[in-house]
């Protein structure tokens, strides 16, 4: 089996973001304020089923409620013409903010919508007022995922390698 080599990354300060902005109006980042476990689950699978995003997919009912319910998540909705074309989730851990899921929709990959999207989960996980910001990704995930992530900012700060 090949590797994977998950890469975890930091943003210390607010001041280290370099944002991307996303001039086309039909793009629009919303936080979805009323919790319902039933819209992250289907993010979860319309996001991450290119990604081998695979350890939520048998939660059930109750433990998609318990987390989608927590006072420290927030979900953000990315939308293009309406239609879903993304999202984050923000969780909020000794007082750190972790960037717990991100990603864009198949459709809307490659459309250059990816930096806008974490440069808006960037600003509004330095809103929660954390420590610091932090990320994972690894080689299962978009081919682009740590380079849009080192270009708003991020910095490398551990590299582990699993058995894949």
């Amino acid at each position: 089996m090949t590797p994977v080599i998950i890469t975890y990354l930091e943003m210390q300060v607010p001041d280290q973001l370099r944002p991307k902005r996303s001039n086309d109006a039909r793009f629009r980042v919303l936080e979805a304020t009323v919790k319902q476990w039933q819209l992250n689950r289907f993010l979860y699978g319309l996001v991450g089923s290119n990604w081998n995003w695979h350890d939520k997919l048998s939660w059930s009912e109750h433990q998609w409620k318990q987390y989608v319910e927590s006072n420290d998540v927030r979900t953000f909705v990315a939308y293009y013409d309406g239609s879903p074309a993304g999202y984050f989730e923000l969780k909020l851990e000794n007082g750190d903010v972790e960037i717990a899921y991100f990603g864009l929709a198949p459709k809307f990959i490659g459309l250059g919508l990816g930096g806008a999207l974490l440069t808006s989960a960037l600003e509004h996980a330095w809103q929660m007022h954390p420590g610091r910001l932090w990320v994972h990704t690894c080689t299962l995930d978009h081919p682009s995922a740590l380079k849009n992530y080192q270009a708003r900012g991020m910095v490398i700060y551990k590299v582990e390698t699993q058995s894949g």
